[in-house]
């Protein structure tokens, strides 16, 4: 540490002289990007066992670790609206061990081959994952079957657990995002489990260990599940491996389909912070989801208008207002649904302000196409960050499970790049027109409502929640 903190003394001292001397600096421009590379994933090899489960594998890199994910299409999808996070739940207890071994022995053998294993759960899809020394591959492949298969569900940690729910629930309701992102969404999702984001106090002090047992039975089964290995394998050996593991678990029931309909109009609500010296906005509305023809032109239409530090709307209320440090806007996805919303935290006196710049970008985009130079800036960042996407195994399996969740066809990846490309700026106008619409936008601000709800009343009467 002192070593570096004199080169960094003495780096500075040099610098100093060389202003003191009246020398300059030259300014060089950075070098052009090169033009982006077309993507091509090595060859899959896919089967199927007779339960149902699916299976890809593809080499991919040149180090030697092998990633072993198994997805499972389930998740809060499968909850009712007595049983939020009731999957949480049953995840955090999956990590506890399983009928042979115990939580610290699962982590003790994984770390013997020289890696980890985790256990997700999500919206719709859940995750049993690893990766370990190539040399290691057939043996994670049967530590997941046993996690997936054999969970132990000890009711010694079920208390434990519901504790570690219940404190985290409790810290995110005092975050202003957290409560704005959960109304929106219950609004936007009434009566469906995606409006559901978090559960009471009293509902996790309920759940008991049938009804975790009762979930995972219902839920886990190989015919709503597929296996993914990336990485260095040896091909055979570790489908010998997944046949050895996987063969006899239970078929199960299909995949859930429950696609909301999500609610469309304008609607102002104000989640009520007396003294709040911010308010956090999100605005947004239903949009196309993955499947359709234009999402990919949406997502360059994001990225220009509020999705990527250069966008529009962040030079606006950014750069040239100062009105928030970190505004951004995503295409949110799930399967047959998605959604398009912008997010800020802003000072109160200019909440009203922040939004009529933000609506301002919008109906600016609508009216007039943005310029060639402006829409290939984005798209080198959008070709730029799916290279990055698919630099790593477990990117590589993320993109994979995107592709089958979505339905999308087998040239996804290669032709990803060409077809941001392909975007013309009349497009981005189009697609600003047909879906980001501001007078079928929802509106959440978080914020103290003496100072905000008279800056609102331009965008609607608030509903105060």
């Amino acid at each position: 540490m002192r070593a570096t903190m004199n080169s960094l003394a003495a780096l500075l001292g040099g610098l100093a002289m060389v202003a003191s001397a009246g020398m300059a600096i030259a300014q060089e421009t950075p070098p052009a990007g090169g033009e982006p590379k077309d993507f091509n994933l090595a060859e899959a090899t896919e089967f199927e066992l007779p339960n149902g489960l699916g299976v890809t594998m593809v080499p991919y890199g040149k180090v030697p670790k092998t990633t072993v994910q198994l997805v499972i299409r389930t998740g809060n999808i499968d909850e009712s609206a007595d049983e939020v996070w009731l999957a949480d739940l049953m995840g955090d207890l999956m990590k506890e061990g399983t009928t042979t071994r115990s939580a610290e022995d699962i982590a003790r053998e994984a770390a013997s081959m020289g890696g980890s294993l985790n256990v997700g759960l999500g919206l719709d899809r859940s995750s049993v994952s690893g990766t370990v020394l190539a040399e290691f591959g057939t043996e994670l492949v049967a530590l997941i079957a046993d996690v997936t298969l054999n969970p132990a569900f000890p009711e010694s940690e079920l208390d434990r657990l519901r504790g570690d729910r219940i404190r985290q629930v409790s810290i995110s309701r005092t975050r202003a995002q957290s409560v704005t992102q959960e109304r929106f969404r219950a609004v936007m999702y009434p009566n469906h489990p995606y409006g559901r984001l978090y559960p009471t106090e009293e509902q996790l002090q309920g759940y008991t260990l049938e009804q975790v047992r009762g979930f995972y039975e219902a839920n886990f089964g190989a015919a709503r599940s597929h296996l993914y290995v990336t990485g260095m394998f040896d091909e055979a050996a570790i489908r010998e491996a997944i046949e050895t593991a996987f063969s006899g678990w239970k078929e199960g029931p299909p995949a859930t389909v429950d696609i909301p309909e999500p609610v469309t109009g304008r609607a102002v609500h104000i989640l009520d912070r007396p003294g709040a010296p911010q308010s956090t906005i999100q605005v947004g509305l239903p949009t196309v989801d993955p499947s359709h023809e234009d999402f990919v032109a949406l997502t360059v239409t994001d990225a220009l208008l509020g999705g990527s530090f250069a966008s529009r709307i962040t030079a606006n209320i950014r750069e040239d207002k100062g009105y928030t440090y970190s505004p951004f806007s995503q295409v949110s996805s799930r399967y047959r649904d998605a959604y398009w919303v912008e997010m800020a935290d802003v000072t109160t006196a200019v909440t009203g302000a922040s939004l009529d710049e933000i609506f301002y970008e919008i109906e600016r985009l609508a009216n007039e196409p943005p310029s060639e130079e402006e829409l290939r800036g984005i798209q080198n960042y959008l070709a730029g960050i799916f290279v990055l996407q698919n630099s790593s195994r477990g990117g590589i399996v993320g993109q994979l499970a995107y592709m089958r969740l979505h339905g999308l066809p087998d040239d996804y990846l290669e032709t990803y790049v060409d077809r941001i490309y392909a975007v013309t700026p009349e497009e981005v106008q189009r697609i600003v027109q047909e879906y980001i619409r501001p007078d079928d936008m929802l509106l959440v601000v978080t914020g103290d409502r003496a100072q905000v709800e008279e800056q609102l009343v331009e965008f609607g009467t608030p509903i105060v929640d």
